[in-house]
């Protein structure tokens, strides 16, 4: 997997039109390893991740963690974390622009040392993802808060030097703010209660970790998250959760190819949305207790049904799958409905689709998608991470070759993507392009 410059150069060709068959292996969830990674930082012993996914992202936080002085170890999917030396309470806007979730390290820091200093974070272009719920919860907690030249700084003000615990609501659901919040907590003196929190199983994942780390934390996976404050933590050993995306991905895939193909290391339970709305566009579902097997190689009209879908908080459906979804409703029987109601900015793909033959019109954050029989391959570009698979899953389906350019959106949350696509029978290959071409 390429990094750096190299990485943005990068693109995929994909000949489309051949079926998936056969199965392949979900990786350890990108949006659980990341706030399980900051959770190290609450403890001075060394916390053992296994399961965890060769990604850029992870990259990205193992290179800010050790700027902290954090010792950070990967070997195969097992990284170990040891935080017992950090000396220094700043993530700099150089480390944190790449990522959001570089956030996740301001509730830790500020529980364990009492200051922090983290730059506004950046990312994908898909909307705003504002930090103020994150603050607004510190602030309850008893930190004292302002963001100065681009970047969140915060002590704590309390006289004994450690966060209180508070019933903090936050105004929407917010899922590294809830993450944040916990963490933070874990260390503060007294109970603290986080209403209208975010359900999702990554959030479940976190509270999992912490708990054998000593923390007090029940009610993970309903809206109201209740945390009892210890005064230190302890280091732990935890296997990371399925990437319900990157399953819900190839899903995808199998449907838009009439393919058959099972996902193992998978929880059927994290997919209840998905595989609902996969059953409506008449793929074949059967699950275990750790895998999912798709069939669409007998599509009674020989191509998916039309199916509408709106995103919501978990346990609806995931605006991380929207872009997929709406693939495969492009070479669907019918029309679809299309409603965002996460991000602002999340049909930047569409443009991308239409030059591969696909019939969206956008009326603000809901789409029209009429299926075509066939769609045709073309170059387009990748604008966000989920796009990227969007985008992947479209010319899997369409006739001809697509070159879909700036991949490292895709590197940043797909553990070896073209590999596991490859050994499905996919006609895929990574193009690294010299910079200087």
């Amino acid at each position: 997997m390429a990094a750096g410059f190299q990485a943005v150069m990068d693109k995929l060709k994909i000949i489309g039109q051949r079926a998936l068959h056969g199965t392949v292996q979900a990786s350890g969830a990108k949006n659980a390893a990341l706030p399980l990674m900051a959770a190290a930082l609450l403890t001075a012993e060394p916390v053992l991740l296994h399961n965890t996914p060769q990604l850029m992202d992870v990259r990205t936080l193992s290179k800010l963690l050790r700027s902290l002085g954090a010792q950070v170890e990967q070997q195969g999917d097992a990284l170990r974390i040891d935080a017992a030396a950090v000396d220094h309470y700043e993530a700099s806007y150089d480390l944190v622009k790449t990522m959001r979730a570089s956030v996740l390290v301001l509730g830790p820091l500020l529980a364990r040392f009492g200051q922090a200093r983290v730059s506004l974070p950046g990312g994908c272009a898909i909307g705003a993802r504002p930090v103020d719920q994150h603050i607004k919860g510190l602030q309850a907690l008893g930190a004292d808060i302002v963001v100065e030249h681009g970047y969140i700084v915060a002590r704590v003000a309390t006289p004994s030097g450690r966060l209180r615990g508070a019933h903090i609501t936050t105004d929407m659901v917010t899922v590294t703010g809830t993450e944040n919040l916990m963490m933070a907590a874990a260390l503060a003196e007294g109970e603290t209660l986080i209403d209208n929190a975010a359900r999702e199983p990554e959030v479940v994942d976190l509270a999992c970790l912490l708990r054998r780390m000593g923390a007090q934390i029940r009610g993970e996976g309903t809206s109201q998250i209740r945390i009892t404050g210890v005064p230190r933590l302890r280091g732990a050993t935890h296997r990371i959760i399925p990437d319900r995306i990157e399953v819900g991905t190839f899903l995808c895939a199998a449907l838009a190819t009439r393919g058959d193909v099972t996902v193992q290391g998978a929880d059927p339970a994290h997919q209840d949305a998905l595989l609902d709305k996969l059953r409506e566009a008449g793929a074949q579902i059967t699950t275990g207790d750790d895998w999912i097997r798709l069939r669409a190689d007998a599509l009674p009209a020989g191509r998916p049904r039309a199916v509408s879908v709106r995103t919501t908080e978990y346990p609806g459906f995931a605006t991380d799958m929207q872009a997929q979804f709406m693939a495969v409703n492009c070479i669907a029987d019918g029309a679809a409905r299309i409603t965002e109601t996460i991000f602002e900015n999340r049909f930047m793909h569409v443009q991308e689709l239409v030059r591969l033959g696909a019939q969206i019109d956008i009326d603000g954050h809901t789409c029209v998608v009429r299926g075509v029989p066939q769609l045709s391959g073309a170059n387009v570009m990748a604008t966000d991470l989920r796009a990227s698979a969007g985008l992947v899953v479209a010319a899997l389906a369409a006739e001809g070759q697509t070159l879909i350019d700036r991949i490292y959106h895709l590197d940043r949350g797909y553990d070896a993507m073209e590999v596991k696509l490859r050994a499905l029978g996919a006609d895929i290959e990574r193009i690294k392009t010299s910079p200087g071409a």
